[in-house]
């Protein structure tokens, strides 16, 4: 009888410690830190859900792109665009485009950042959004059958988003709209793990 049970604890504990080896950690997700003349914003990246996006975003952050771009479009109650270009209004010349991941299951709720793009699915580049309030109308399949593909969100300095979306603005050109008066500036995009 003592046998058997001591087989069956041998066996138990086996089984136990084969499991926890094969156990592996659950990777963290990236983390940014960008520093604005605003104030700092920290962003976890949702590599799991959106590598395409993560891995393209990473590439511009690492490679020092995002340093003195600008947030371009501020629109209080929807959104702060940026990382395309310079406080003259220099567009900077990217990569190639990349597919389009909104079919990923993430929503373009407050605090979330997403990948800016024209009307083709698969355009975007560098710029990306925050979003300030639940953006429903840009979850796939809206608005245009495709969506736009969240890739993190802000853990960290959302008061610092909410100052840039309610800068003061002004119109110059039909590329330009809802610029701030002031530019808002990038000054450096850290990848902290």
């Amino acid at each position: 009888m003592f046998k058997k049970l001591f087989l069956l604890t041998l066996l138990i504990l086996s089984l136990t410690c084969l499991a926890t080896a094969a156990e592996k950690p659950a990777a963290k997700n990236p983390v940014v830190r960008m520093e604005t003349t605003l104030g700092t914003i920290t962003i976890e990246l949702f590599e799991k859900e959106a590598p395409v996006s993560v891995k393209n975003f990473l590439e511009y952050a690492g490679s020092g792109f995002y340093e003195n771009t600008i947030f371009h479009r501020v629109i209080p109650g929807f959104m702060a665009q940026g990382g395309g270009f310079t406080a003259d209004r220099t567009q900077k010349p990217t990569k190639a485009p990349i597919r389009n991941e909104a079919a990923n299951g993430l929503k373009n709720d407050r605090g979330t950042i997403a990948m800016a793009r024209t009307s083709a699915p698969d355009s975007a580049t560098s710029q990306f959004f925050i979003n300030v309030v639940n953006n429903d109308m840009l979850n796939r399949p809206k608005p245009d059958g495709y969506g736009y593909a969240v890739f993190g969100r802000v853990t960290k300095g959302m008061d610092v988003v909410d100052r840039i979306v309610n800068a003061k603005t002004k119109n110059v050109n039909m590329v330009f709209q809802n610029l701030p008066e002031q530019p808002i500036t990038i000054t450096s995009v850290t990848i902290q793990k």
